[in-house]
């Protein structure tokens, strides 16, 4: 029936809440029990570091983080306008070329038992002695004067005194890593010698290989550096046959240190991507070690002749030449 003879007694309806809620009550008592259970059961969890105390990996020795990040040290770059006289400490002025497959020798390589012959071109006395300088000597495919007195700048900065200054801060590069250096003129003589027996000097110092180093005299317009490798020459007194292919790779080596070092481009006058090749000098001619020339620069050209009457600049130059050497005489 529907009426209102159909509804249940009120008793009969606090009965069934009471007991729904008797039944409720303990299941919510344990299970926030549980939870708290849970919440303390890993207290590592709790005193885990936040994110920001990690900085980029870096930690520091008392296992905390830095408050900053840090910077990697830096090494300041010499500036090429402020000479100092001083050996540069950081990357060199200019535009360095990734020196392709050029080993990059350490500072700390160890010459040890190398000898090699460092011939400083020309020599400043040698405008004193035209007489001696002058005079033919045999290169084997013919004869050339003895000597000459090389370029200079306008500003009168000479090519004699140049080399020497550049191959004395070489030598005390390569002697730090132990090698013995042989010099052909250290401006102790009055001339002179002659580029036969600037030839002989690496087979008479028993070198295991031999650098001329000069400043080139080309037109004022052109600039850049180049290295001068040995032709192939059997005539007469001479035969460097030998020489010709290791003499190719320590040109190479040269050519692309010297160019890192520095920043110094290739010559744009002459030789082509900074190397020549020639059968006229005699000091390539006659020489039974490994030997090439390099021409720092052109003297009578503004931009080189003011870097290379920069003793900072001069510096980079010696770095190149020595690590160049370094790098022959460690890699195959």
């Amino acid at each position: 029936m529907t009426g209102p003879t159909s509804r249940p007694p009120r008793r009969s309806a606090l009965l069934r809440a009471t007991t729904v809620v008797a039944a409720v009550v303990p299941l919510c008592t344990a299970g926030w029990f549980g939870w708290r259970a849970l919440d303390h059961s890993d207290p590592a969890a709790a005193t885990a570091a936040p994110p920001s105390a990690v900085q980029s990996g870096a930690v520091q020795s008392g296992g905390q983080a830095p408050d900053t990040p840090q910077s990697p040290p830096t090494s300041s770059a010499p500036s090429g306008s402020t000479p100092t006289g001083g050996a540069p400490t950081g990357t060199p002025t200019g535009t360095a070329a990734a020196p392709g497959d050029t080993p990059a020798p350490s500072a700390a390589a160890d010459l040890t038992g190398r000898t090699i012959v460092l011939d400083p071109g020309h020599n400043p006395g040698n405008f004193a002695h035209p007489t001696e300088i002058n005079r033919q000597v045999d290169v084997g495919n013919g004869h050339k004067e003895c000597d000459t007195t090389g370029t200079e700048t306008d500003a009168g900065y000479t090519e004699a005194d140049y080399t020497l200054d550049v191959t004395r801060r070489a030598r005390a590069l390569l002697t730090a890593r132990g090698a013995k250096v042989v010099f052909t003129q250290d401006g102790d003589r009055p001339w002179g010698p002659c580029v036969d027996e600037r030839a002989r000097a690496g087979a008479d110092a028993h070198a295991d290989v031999a650098l001329s180093v000069h400043g080139d005299g080309g037109p004022a317009s052109g600039s850049g550096f180049h290295v001068i490798l040995p032709a192939k020459v059997v005539a007469g007194k001479a035969d460097n046959s030998a020489i010709v292919e290791p003499s190719h790779r320590l040109g190479l080596l040269l050519r692309d240190g010297f160019h890192a070092a520095t920043g110094e481009p290739y010559a744009d006058y002459i030789a082509h991507d900074g190397l020549d090749t020639r059968s006229d000098l005699g000091g390539l001619n006659l020489s039974a070690v490994p030997k090439v020339f390099i021409e720092c620069g052109n003297m009578r050209n503004s931009a080189d002749a003011r870097r290379m009457t920069d003793p900072q600049w001069r510096q980079q130059a010696a770095q190149g030449i020595a690590d160049a050497l370094t790098a022959f005489l460690t890699t195959h």
